[in-house]
């Protein structure tokens, strides 16, 4: 059995967070150590240049040849994924388009019919287009056709019928949205046909489960059953049924894959600092959403920064910052100050040589090529300077 700094450790390189992964492509990377959250923030973008030192430039080339897309994936969330894993992310995260469709219809009077001569009409602009098209220009072009659910459909977020079509075809597999810039960390999309359709030669869903199951315990290994169905959203039954065929084994009270559990016994962790700076949603920790199992124990009694209410690290299910981790422990917090273009941290262990000169290759990578760091699309810099001001 694997003690905790042994565990830690073997996440933290099998996350790629020790620089072994350098000179990879995005795609690669994200196949090695999962899918990258995303939520209109700079998540990605962190992920990648953490893991393999790759900039923003080359994530947006990546984008742009389709060799990695932002999908609706595990939960219906929106991922990053490598082009391998388009299908079994679109598969997987189906579920979510059509609980919404399904919503509308028992509470705000949607029609399936009237949802799917509106998903023609959205494919038919679309490929008359021959340009990407945001969903304002669709709403003005297809007119009447998109309907507007009024106050009771605000209340539920759903204004119009014209969401729940766009939901519909992306899960479909049938349009893709394009950042309009080309960045993935700004949240104004534009959307396309998809043809071919990733989904043309798919598995069924039970199978597409299964092959989800297995990129999770190589990504995030050891990991309970809980962990994999927080990660994908299944149900107890549709999950236990995912993991049945992998042959998983125990590790102390975890599961792994049988070649995960050899290369762990045969593991060695470092004994030199292996510093990363990473995003709040960043693998090493939404793998598992279980911020605790990274935390030493008199770190999880400190304070959470510009806490309203008191409490501590060890009582956040999610942390309330970026997070600075060596060999999978969380040593430190930080967020971008882009008025002051520095990182601004706080640190649990004394800062080194190696602890300065990570903080320094993001900071840097922050100010030339990201222009700020930003959590997700509610994140700004006004947002943040209760943040700033308690890590200082």
């Amino acid at each position: 059995m694997a003690d905790e700094a042994t565990l830690r450790a073997w996440w933290h390189h099998r996350q790629g967070l020790d620089g072994h992964l350098t000179g990879l492509a995005a795609a690669d990377v994200l196949a090695r150590t999962g899918w990258a959250r995303s939520v209109g923030g700079s998540a990605p973008y962190l992920t990648l240049f953490a893991r393999a030192g790759i900039g923003r430039d080359e994530v947006d080339e990546a984008v742009a040849a389709q060799e990695i897309c932002e999908l609706p994936s595990a939960r219906g969330c929106t991922y990053v994924l490598p082009a391998s894993d388009f299908p079994i992310g679109l598969t997987c995260g189906a579920g979510t388009a059509e609980a919404e469709l399904a919503a509308a219809v028992k509470h705000l009077g949607v029609t399936r019919p009237e949802v799917g001569e509106l998903c023609d009409a959205v494919l038919r602009m679309l490929e008359g287009a021959g340009r990407p098209l945001e969903p304002s220009a669709l709403r003005r072009e297809l007119g009447p056709a998109v309907r507007n659910l009024g106050e009771a459909g605000r209340k539920r977020g759903t204004t119009s019928t014209l969401p729940l079509a766009l939901g519909l075809l992306q899960a479909r597999g049938r349009i893709r949205r394009i950042p309009v810039n080309g960045r993935l960390d700004e949240q104004r999309f534009g959307y396309v046909p998809w043809v071919p359709s990733p989904l043309v030669d798919a598995p069924s869903g039970e199978a597409a489960r299964t092959v989800l199951a297995a990129r999770y315990f190589h990504w995030a290994g050891p990991a309970s059953l809980k962990h994999f169905r927080w990660f994908s959203g299944f149900g107890a039954a549709a999950a236990a049924a995912a993991v049945a065929p992998l042959g998983l084994v125990p590790v102390g009270d975890l599961l792994a894959l049988p070649e995960t559990a050899r290369e762990l016994a045969a593991f060695e962790p470092p004994d030199e600092p292996s510093y990363a700076l990473v995003s709040w949603i960043d693998g090493i920790h939404l793998l598992h959403r279980d911020l605790g199992r990274l935390l030493d124990p008199v770190d999880a009694a400190r304070p959470e920064p510009a806490s309203t209410r008191g409490r501590t690290l060890g009582e956040l299910t999610d942390p309330p910052c970026q997070l600075i981790v060596d060999r999978g422990r969380v040593v430190g917090l930080w967020e971008y100050d882009p008025e002051a273009r520095e990182v601004v941290r706080q640190l649990f262990v004394p800062e080194d040589d190696a602890l300065r000169a990570a903080v320094e290759r993001t900071e840097e990578f922050a100010r030339e090529q990201l222009g700020d760091v930003r959590g997700g699309s509610l994140d700004s810099p006004a947002s943040r300077v209760p943040r700033l001001d308690a890590l200082r």
